[in-house]
């Protein structure tokens, strides 16, 4: 206030004289003006950070659920006595890059088979290298919900009578199920006939044809395929049609009855109901099948 009161006496063109230009003044006045109308701090500004843990549920949610909308995971999170507002939601999840919420993209191939897995079959052909450098050809049925596999003999000419007939023989093996199949998946090989699609067809089944070049829309048919070659096929010399007959048969057998399956919690695709019953280890017998190639144990009751 001296300062300004001063400039008053002296001429402007005298002004240089002061330590400080009129501009500086009016920078220090803003900055006193700021502090008067300054409060002193008590916390971070804005609002309280989000638990690391109810972020992390947050998430959770959003991935587990991705129709949902932020208002109904808002709500979720109510019901368990978590308030957390929709805004709040919507920034976590934009950060975590889950895209918009709902997310409207459809399920995957993966989620549709697992919520359709008790009334969909998939199959595929697998053809097999004789000792002789014959080729044979085999139909592979596994049902997604059980995992129970069906191998339809062998044969070196998979014309269209001979795939509707195995169409035929699994709609037979299929009559007395608790859950009716409603979706048969196969891929777009020209082996399928017309006559194949309708035998299907006739018994309320629709059949759904895979992505072109997309083997993993039929993943189930093709990985019981992978198992097939891994565990029995890749360590055996077939010489014959009878022989692979008569050794996928027995691999079906032990496939269904006595194979625990990661996707079954370790269950077998035909396990009696129950809990099995425990026995006691020194009571425990080997079966070997197929000559050793695959063992089998089981026991008597403790």
């Amino acid at each position: 206030m001296l300062l300004a009161a001063a400039s008053c006496l002296i001429p402007r063109d005298r002004w240089v004289a002061f330590l400080v230009t009129p501009a500086t003044l009016l920078h220090w006045h803003r900055e006193l003006v700021k502090r008067k109308w300054t409060y002193g701090r008590t916390g971070r500004p804005g609002r309280p950070s989000i638990d690391r843990e109810v972020r992390e549920l947050v998430l959770r949610l959003a991935r587990e659920n991705p129709r949902w909308g932020c208002v109904r995971i808002g709500g979720e999170l109510r019901k368990l006595g978590i308030r957390v507002g929709a805004t709040t939601i919507r920034s976590l999840i934009r950060t975590a890059r889950l895209g918009p919420a709902p997310r409207r993209t459809g399920p995957s191939w993966t989620e549709f088979l697992r919520a359709q897995a008790g009334g969909i079959i998939a199959c595929d052909f697998f053809t097999v290298e004789t000792a002789w450098l014959r080729t044979l050809y085999v139909l592979a049925f596994i049902e997604l919900g059980s995992r129970r596999v069906h191998l339809s003999p062998s044969t070196a000419h998979p014309d269209s009578a001979w795939v509707t007939q195995q169409a035929r023989n699994l709609a037979v093996g299929l009559d007395d199920r608790a859950i009716p199949i409603r979706f048969l998946i196969r891929d777009r090989d020209t082996k399928f006939s017309r006559s194949f699609d309708e035998v299907v067809r006739s018994e309320g089944v629709r059949v759904i044809l895979t992505p072109f070049r997309a083997p993993n829309a039929n993943a189930y048919a093709e990985r019981v395929i992978e198992t097939i070659r891994a565990e029995c096929l890749d360590w055996s010399l077939i010489l014959g049609r009878r022989q692979l007959d008569r050794t996928l048969r027995t691999y079906a057998t032990h496939y269904n009855r006595g194979r625990p399956h990661r996707g079954l919690d370790l269950a077998t695709p035909l396990a009696e109901a129950g809990e099995p019953v425990p026995v006691s280890p020194r009571g425990v017998r080997r079966r070997d099948l197929l000559g050793g190639l695959v063992h089998e144990y089981h026991g008597l009751a403790a």
